[in-house]
């Protein structure tokens, strides 16, 4: 520290004698003994093979890591190729994609001219016999889906065997009751037309404007409906509702659409609420073989083997929907594992 005086003294010199003042004193260099740069040098080494080795570690780490990464990637990718082959159909209810059959393809071609050639005289029949059979029986109309059985038995029966199992299941056909079926192929409708009962099913809108054909549902009083249309669902279910309280059969699908793959789809409850409503009688039918004789999305071939069975199981008393609904569900499903 330096006293005010001189501080006085040096402000009042020259710059570089300011300078020189203020100017640190000079460091002498102190050259280490050898034994301590040796230490030195051995610390230093040592600590680059401490961060060496921790690089290797971590590298490895991470290499064990990406491994593992991919081994639960392919155990995952094997998982699900597991489940999915567990999930699809077996090759007994649907055949394979790239099977075709040129066979196949004839005889769907043959199937669908004569059940053309069939409609066209009994659809001319129906015209005439359409209005004494409103005034007469409005709501079964039992002629006319007398018409009905005859065409889809007459249809199939030239092509492929049908085989109706439990028929002493059925109610009587003045019993309004509920039939629920599963629903996998084109052919789902020919095949319960065996049955010769007058139900009236539900179907989309469109099929209606189908020559002759859908023209003959129409007449026959199966309902239209719009399926993306609450309106037109909550009307579809009122007209079922009148046609049990009238004492005319419906039949419903409950999975609500053709199986996409083969395999049965959840039920929806809207059938077993109508039933549970009305205090109605539901009928389960099971559905075997209608899938492999002709694949939904596939319509253009059709096999004759091995037959179609329709398998009429005991009715139900429906007090409970989802109870009724789970009952059907499972007696249906059960049958056509094993059957299948």
């Amino acid at each position: 520290a330096r006293s005010i005086p001189d501080m006085h003294a040096i402000l009042a010199s020259p710059i570089p004698a300011r300078v020189g003042a203020f100017a640190p004193a000079r460091v002498t260099r102190v050259t280490p003994p050898r034994a301590v740069l040796t230490r030195a040098r051995v610390s230093v080494a040592g600590a680059s093979k401490f961060r060496f080795s921790v690089r290797i570690g971590v590298d490895h780490m991470k290499t064990m890591r990406s491994r593992s990464s991919r081994r639960v990637g392919r155990s995952a990718v094997s998982v699900r190729a597991s489940a999915a082959a567990a999930a699809a159909p077996s090759s007994d209810s649907t055949p394979d994609a790239q099977n075709v059959s040129l066979i196949a393809i004839a005889r769907a071609m043959c199937f669908y001219v004569v059940t053309l050639c069939l409609a066209v005289p009994l659809f001319t029949a129906m015209v005439f016999m359409f209005p004494f059979t409103y005034a007469v029986d409005r709501y079964r109309r039992y002629a006319l889906s007398f018409i009905n059985d005859l065409w889809a038995i007459v249809s199939t029966s030239l092509f492929i065997k049908v085989t109706v199992v439990g028929r002493e299941n059925l109610p009587a056909p003045n019993v309004g009751a509920v039939y629920v079926a599963n629903h996998a192929s084109y052919l789902d409708i020919y095949a319960l037309f065996h049955l010769r009962r007058p139900f009236k099913f539900i179907s989309k809108v469109s099929n209606f404007i189908i020559p002759v054909i859908g023209w003959a549902m129409y007449m026959t009083g199966h309902i239209a409906l719009k399926r993306t249309d609450r309106k037109s669902q909550m009307k579809t279910l009122k007209e079922c509702r009148e046609l049990l309280q009238q004492n005319c059969p419906v039949l419903f699908f409950p999975e609500g659409t053709r199986s996409a793959d083969g395999t049965m789809g959840d039920f929806k409850k809207g059938a077993f609420s109508v039933a549970a409503k009305e205090k109605a009688l539901v009928v389960p039918i099971t559905l075997v073989g209608t899938g492999a004789a002709m694949t939904n999305g596939k319509e253009w071939m059709l096999r004759n083997k091995p037959g179609i069975k329709v398998i009429v199981h005991p009715p139900v008393v429906c007090e409970d929907a989802q109870k009724c609904c789970d009952e059907c569900y499972k007696t249906i499903k059960e049958t056509l594992v094993r059957e299948s």
